[in-house]
C-alpha cells in the first residue's frame, strides 16, 4: 500500500509580485515534500496593470536564483547602454550633476533593469500554476494558532493550512503620508523617441528644489514618465479625494513642469494621461512572526513609500530568505514533526526575519528621517539652486541596499544561531 503521506499547505494572501515570487521560491528552494501551495487575490483578473518597476542587480540575481531566467531578457526589461543604473540631471540646466553606479556586478543582465510592472507580473506568472491561484478572493480576517492557519473571505467562504504568507501591500499598516503625489504613466516608446531633441538614452532623474521628474525607456518598447510633486493637501484630505491608481488630470502634470528644462517639458507635453499614487511609508514593525504559522513579504512588511525604487528587490529577497529559512528549519525537524509541530515553523520564521527586517528597517529609518526633516527656508534662489546641488552630490550610498547579498546575510544569522544550538550543517552551507 502506498504511504499517504500528508501535505504541508502554505496559504499565500495576494498574488502580486510578491506573492507569486514567493509561491516560486518556496517550490523551489524550501525543499519541504508534499508541499501544496495556494494564492489568493482580490483581483477578478490578473491583468498587466500598473506603472514602471525598477529591479536593481540583488532583485536580478534572485530572479536567476530562482530560475526565472525569462525576465533576465532583454525583451522584457531595460537596461540603459552606457550600463549607468540612473543619471540625476539639474532640473532646470539640465546638466548631469551625478550619476549612480554599479559596483560588483560583473554580469551585465544583473544591471539594474526596468519593467512595465505587469510585464514582470506576467513573467513570474509564467512560474506558478493558474490552478493554485484564486481569484476574487478579498481577505476579510485571517486566525492562526499553534496548530493551523485560516483565511476568511468577504464571499463567506474558507481556507485552512499550515503557513500563512501576508503579501497584500499596505493594507494593514499605520502609514505616514510624505507629502508627494506621484503622477505616473507608461506608454509606447514611439510617442516620444525621435520627437524631442536630445532626449537620453538612459534612465534619468530630474531633481528640482521641491519637485523631481523621471523617465525611463522599459523593456517591451515601453516607456514611463513620473512627476514626484508636493500635493499641498493635508494626509487626511488626500484619503478623500484621491485614491490609489485613481486617473489623474495630465494637464495638471503639464503645468507642474512648465518651467523645467525643455526636455521635461516636451516629455510632460507628449504624455498621453497619468495615475496618481498618493506616497505613503509604513512605520517599522516590530516583528514579522505575527504568530507561530504567519509571517509577511513585500510591502505588506515594510511599506517603504517606493524610496530608492527598491520595493520589486525587496520583494524578491524576502521570498527568497523565506524559503532558506524554511530549508534549514525542515532539514533539522525529524520526520511528521515539521507537519504537526510549530515550533521548527516558528524557528523558520524567527530566522527569516531575523535576516530581513534589520536590513529593510535600515531603509525605513531613512525615508520616515526625510518624511520628518523640515522644509528648509531660503533668502535667494542662488542659495536654494546652492542647497539643490549640495543635496545631489551628496547623495547617499546606497550599494548595501542595491547590491545586498541576500543568501550571505542569511549565513550570518546561521552563524549567530550557532551559539544557541540552532546550527546548520556543512552539507547545508555547501548548497546555498
Amino acid at each position: 500500500m502506498a504511504e499517504n503521506k500528508p501535505t504541508f499547505r502554505v496559504l499565500i494572501a495576494g498574488a502580486g509580485i510578491a506573492g507569486l515570487a514567493t509561491a516560486i521560491a518556496l517550490s523551489r528552494i524550501s525543499e519541504i515534500p508534499n508541499l501544496d501551495i495556494q494564492l489568493y487575490e482580490q483581483a477578478p483578473e490578473l491583468t498587466e496593470i500598473g506603472a514602471s518597476i525598477a529591479l536593481s542587480p540583488n532583485g536580478m540575481r534572485t530572479l536567476e536564483k530562482l530560475g526565472v531566467h525569462n525576465a533576465l531578457t532583454d525583451e522584457n526589461g531595460y537596461r540603459g547602454p552606457s550600463g549607468i543604473p540612473q543619471i540625476v540631471r539639474h532640473w532646470k540646466t539640465n546638466q548631469v550633476v551625478t550619476v549612480d553606479t554599479h559596483f560588483n556586478v560583473p554580469d551585465p543582465r544583473h544591471h539594474t533593469t526596468r519593467f512595465h510592472r505587469g510585464h514582470l507580473h506576467s513573467a513570474l506568472l509564467q512560474h506558478v500554476p493558474k490552478d493554485s491561484i484564486h481569484l476574487n478572493k478579498k481577505v476579510a480576517s485571517a486566525a492562526a494558532t499553534d496548530d493551523k492557519v485560516t483565511l476568511y473571505f468577504e464571499d463567506g467562504s474558507e481556507a485552512h493550512g499550515d503557513l500563512l504568507i501576508g503579501a497584500d501591500g499596505i493594507k494593514s499598516y499605520q502609514l505616514k503620508f510624505s507629502g508627494k503625489v506621484f503622477a505616473r504613466s507608461t506608454f509606447d516608446a514611439s510617442l516620444v523617441e525621435g520627437k524631442i531633441p536630445d532626449l537620453p538614452i538612459d534612465s534619468v532623474h530630474w531633481w528640482g528644489p521641491k519637485d523631481n521628474f523621471f523617465a525611463s525607456r522599459l523593456g517591451k518598447g515601453q516607456y514611463t514618465t513620473v512627476g514626484a510633486y508636493d500635493d499641498g493637501r493635508s494626509a487626511e484630505e488626500l484619503e478623500k479625494e484621491v485614491s490609489w491608481d485613481q486617473a489623474g488630470n495630465v494637464e495638471h502634470l503639464r503645468e507642474k513642469y512648465k518651467d523645467w528644462n525643455p526636455i521635461v517639458k516636451a516629455l510632460t507635453e507628449l504624455t498621453p494621461y497619468t495615475r496618481l499614487y498618493p506616497n505613503f511609508a509604513g512605520e517599522p514593525l516590530p516583528t514579522w512572526v505575527l504568530a507561530a504559522r504567519a509571517t509577511l513579504v513585500g510591502d505588506a512588511a515594510h511599506t517603504h513609500g517606493g524610496a530608492f525604487a527598491a520595493g520589486g528587490s525587496l520583494a524578491l529577497d524576502d521570498s527568497f530568505a523565506l524559503a532558506l529559512a524554511l530549508r534549514h528549519a525542515f532539514s533539522l525537524a525529524e520526520p511528521g514533526a515539521f507537519n504537526n509541530g510549530s515550533s521548527y515553523i516558528r524557528k523558520a520564521l524567527e530566522l527569516y526575519d531575523q535576516t530581513r527586517r534589520p536590513h529593510t528597517g535600515r531603509l525605513l529609518e531613512i525615508v520616515h528621517g526625510q518624511i520628518n526633516k523640515k522644509p528648509e527656508a531660503y533668502q535667494s534662489a542662488e542659495e536654494e539652486n546652492l542647497a539643490l546641488i549640495t543635496k545631489m552630490t551628496k547623495r547617499p550610498d546606497t550599494t548595501w541596499l542595491s547590491e545586498h547579498d541576500v543568501v550571505e546575510a542569511f549565513q550570518q544569522v546561521l552563524k549567530h544561531e550557532q551559539a544557541t544550538g540552532f546550527e546548520q550543517t556543512g552539507a547545508q552551507k555547501s548548497r546555498l
